[in-house]
């Protein structure tokens, strides 16, 4: 008989509480609005990420994950806006992890998820560019509001988070 192993079982609960959550449609919105702004923000800074995006200027992109949809507009200045759920989307992304643990794990270990991917080919082709070539640069945004000591200090914090985290996970 096999008896599961304590990180197993958590998982396993994990995603069971995540499954049976329900986020009321404000905070959803809000939720969606903050992420738009920090992608918006990340584009801002890479004048190749906007040229891309300006050529797909009011395409729609669907993003899904289990029963979450995020639909985002492509504006003329290369940025990105949240669609309502009515407009139809020229490229869907499905994301086909269906545990989120393992969907973090991955996420972690610097994967893409395993997704279908159905629409505009030229669309796909700028989001996977945008995905493989933009980073945010989180020092430079602290060292604006903290001073580029501290700034630095903080990065190298969040860097030794992320990779005892990654080595957790390698676990």
């Amino acid at each position: 008989m096999a008896i599961a192993t304590p990180l197993a079982d958590m998982s396993a609960r994990l995603s069971g509480l995540i499954s049976s959550l329900t986020l009321p449609d404000w905070l959803l919105h809000e939720l969606q609005d903050k992420l738009v702004l920090l992608l918006n923000h990340v584009l801002g800074q890479e004048p190749a990420a906007l040229e891309r995006l300006r050529r797909q200027q009011g395409r729609c992109v669907q993003l899904s994950w289990r029963e979450f949809q995020l639909q985002w507009l492509i504006t003329p200045a290369g940025l990105l806006t949240r669609a309502d759920a009515h407009t139809e989307a020229d490229l869907h992304l499905l994301i086909s992890q269906a545990s989120p643990v393992s969907l973090v794990q991955g996420l972690l270990k610097g994967e893409k998820p395993a997704m279908r991917i159905d629409g505009d080919v030229m669309l796909a082709a700028d989001i996977n560019w945008l995905v493989d070539h933009v980073r945010w640069d989180m020092e430079e945004d602290l060292s604006r509001v903290f001073g580029d000591a501290t700034a630095h200090h903080m990065a190298a914090f969040f860097k030794r988070i992320a990779i005892t985290l990654r080595e957790f996970v390698a676990k």
